[in-house]
């Protein structure tokens, strides 16, 4: 797919390490100086007590299936060439709750508190600079 894909983030300065560290296959959460509690979307403050005092950190990779839906239809694109997809929701192993899809897994397999193991899907947008590729963290059964 070329042209502006509206299914990938905007990276800009503060999220850059984020991105850049998913494209070398490492997941980072932000974690919080003051009260210790990691947490993930990445903020500029930790969203429990409200410090500035948050630094990067890699997570582990590892999670448990919290819940998830099998989406069959979704006529925005590029999401209709991928149904069906399983949207879910994990526990990371750190704390966080994340959004995310689970793949490489048929639905039939899918038990709530299944172990995960983050994987990274690579897409390719256009920008003014030319195509880039962006690395998005998804997760899949954890092996043994």
């Amino acid at each position: 797919m070329t042209g502006t894909r509206f299914d990938l983030p905007e990276v800009d300065a503060f999220t850059r390490p984020y991105w850049d560290a998913a494209a070398e296959g490492l997941l980072l959460l932000r974690r919080c100086g003051a009260c210790g509690r990691a947490h993930h979307y990445p903020r500029e403050f930790c969203p429990r007590c409200w410090s500035e005092d948050v630094t990067w950190e890699p997570a582990s990779g590892r999670a448990t299936l919290y819940t998830w839906s099998v989406v069959h239809r979704n006529d925005l694109p590029p999401f209709g060439s991928r149904t069906p997809y399983v949207a879910a929701v994990v526990d990371l192993a750190e704390g966080p709750r994340m959004m995310t899809e689970v793949v490489e897994c048929g639905e039939e397999s899918l038990r709530v508190g299944m172990a995960l193991e983050v994987a990274f899907r690579t897409e390719e947008t256009e920008k003014a600079e030319g195509p880039v590729a962006v690395a998005v963290p998804v997760f899949r059964p954890a092996s043994a």
